[in-house]
């Protein structure tokens, strides 16, 4: 991972309300909380994979970093500028720097165009110029992710889903970008044709100094690509950490209920795993439970997580968690914010 001054990518208390309206004059009655005060950076050359259950928000979070979605509150930073309410055509040169990879490869391709017509769209649209045209640079992609460049002729219908979503990965780096949004790249296709794909982002990482925020709910995709891992919880980020850390030494007991459902194949760790099995369903995201949202369904909750939120507190050497009572806490660590050791 290169060093910067400054973070890429800089998220402060993100916020994206759905309204709820009612009757003939839309009336809002309430609102959907899909993210509700995401905080966290991304500096370039890292990779951070943002995991969760579905309807937790990892998804709108990526529209709202890309800016297909207008935050309700909160700050995106991109390279020291805030782009968190930019009109669309002050956006429209930025996007040569964020793009997103989309999570269906069926749905994200148009079956009217060509290949080349949809890897050559960003150099269309962004009027950029190249050295031996339009054509020859989608074919050199179209290589660079493993395609022949005879496909350019081609129609999305004619090719696997793998195939379609190495299509969508080549149209992303038609611009060459600086930050990538990856969500679920991988979950609609099958495991053989998965490592393929994850190998192949790793690859253009390491070749072209890409940037990833990488959307999955598989940890171990997640595991392999990532440097650093958060884990969202119903609109909220309860534990951010090192790759290594996070799934050796989960603080927030959610994290360590994702963990233990991860499949093993050596039957003999399997048998000496304790699988932790989450009581009730995900509260609603328009009426979530006050204070630590995760509360509901926490085996370690007390009377101080139903009337108090804890904040995202460091807790060691890029380890942050939210939780009032943490699990594997280093017993020197002592929280930013707080005067007294977190117990554990």
């Amino acid at each position: 991972m290169s060093e910067s001054p400054e973070p890429l990518l800089s998220v402060q208390g993100l916020e994206k309300h759905f309204p709820i309206t009612k009757g003939l004059i839309k009336r809002q009655v309430a609102a959907v909380k899909a993210v509700d005060g995401l905080s966290f950076d991304v500096v370039k050359g890292e990779t951070l994979g943002l995991v969760g259950e579905s309807g937790c928000g990892k998804t709108t979070t990526g529209r709202l970093i890309t800016r297909l979605l207008e935050p309700t509150g909160g700050k995106i930073v991109f390279e020291g500028r805030d782009i968190s309410h930019m009109s669309q055509s002050a956006l429209r040169p930025l996007r040569r720097d964020m793009q997103m990879i989309f999570q269906d490869p069926y749905s994200s391709l148009n079956p009217r165009h060509t290949v080349g017509a949809i890897v050559g769209a960003p150099f269309r649209i962004q009027g950029v110029r190249t050295e031996h045209g339009t054509k020859k640079a989608v074919q050199d992609i179209l290589e660079l992710v493993g395609l022949n460049p005879e496909h350019y002729n081609r129609y999305p219908h004619e090719f696997s889903g793998g195939q379609r979503q190495r299509i969508g990965i080549a149209r992303t780096l038609a611009l060459k970008p600086k930050l990538i949004i990856a969500d679920e790249p991988v979950s609609a296709l099958d495991v053989s044709i998965q490592a393929q794909v994850v190998n192949l982002l790793e690859d253009l990482q390491n070749e072209l100094d890409l940037t990833y925020v990488v959307i999955a709910h598989d940890l171990s995709v997640v595991r392999h690509i990532s440097d650093r891992v958060a884990v969202m919880y119903l609109g909220k980020i309860v534990e951010i950490a090192d790759r290594k850390d996070l799934y050796e030494s989960p603080m927030h007991p959610y994290t360590t209920a994702l963990l233990s459902a991860v499949p093993v194949p050596d039957v003999k760790r399997r048998s000496e795993r304790e699988r932790i099995r989450l009581q009730g369903d995900v509260p609603s995201p328009i009426n979530p439970p006050a204070a630590c949202r995760f509360h509901t369904r926490c085996w370690k909750a007390q009377e101080i997580c139903r009337t108090v939120e804890p904040p995202l507190a460091q807790l060691d050497v890029r380890h942050q968690v939210a939780c009032h009572f943490p699990e594997n806490v280093p017993s020197d660590a002592v929280p930013e914010d707080a005067g007294t050791p977190v117990p554990g």
